[in-house]
């Protein structure tokens, strides 16, 4: 069960409880100084513009009403922290085994993930995924903002630059 590298899981709730199971694990990580393990506790949400009576308010709505996300070291002790939190039912995963998210997962719920920080602008990179798929390039300009590279890349006799996602390339 043991991994030392945080990984987002999704524990079960119920339903209502996902802001005191957030609250709890948070203390309970601070409390016995596993800040490093257990690093983030998330309910995702959105804002929703709700128009009542000609008066328009915005509240915030659970994507995933009963769920909190964990990034968390999966280990025995911090297994045991949020499997014993009281309103957690178990985590998501066959016969409730903690199965952890991949990265696309992450990012389809609106998780923001860090900035790669192993490219830099004259590396040469591989193009992963899309209608790039195969070409090889260097980084003429990076945007941490939106975490993409723009490449150069043959189109019609000649180079064009092209703007990439940072997890369509690898640094070859």
């Amino acid at each position: 069960m043991a991994d030392t590298e945080a990984k987002w899981y999704v524990a079960h709730t119920y339903s209502g409880y996902e802001n005191k199971v957030k609250t709890t694990i948070e203390e309970a990580a601070r409390n016995r100084h596993i800040e490093d393990q257990i690093q983030k506790v998330l309910i995702p949400t959105e804002d929703v513009v709700e128009v009542r009576d000609g008066k328009s308010d915005t509240k915030q709505h659970k994507l995933f009403p009963g769920y909190v996300m964990i990034k968390m070291v999966m280990n025995d002790d911090t297994w045991y922290i949020v499997r014993n939190t009281r309103g957690v039912t178990g985590f998501v995963g066959p016969e409730s085994k903690p199965v952890p998210l991949s990265d696309m997962e992450v990012r389809s719920m609106g998780v923001k993930t860090a900035v790669r920080s192993d490219l830099e602008v004259g590396d040469t990179v591989s193009v992963l995924n899309g209608a790039w798929k195969g070409t090889t390039s260097v980084i003429t300009s990076m945007n941490a903002k939106k975490q993409t590279v723009t490449i150069n890349a043959e189109m019609f006799g000649r180079e064009t630059p092209v703007e990439l996602k940072l997890a369509d390339v690898k640094k070859v």
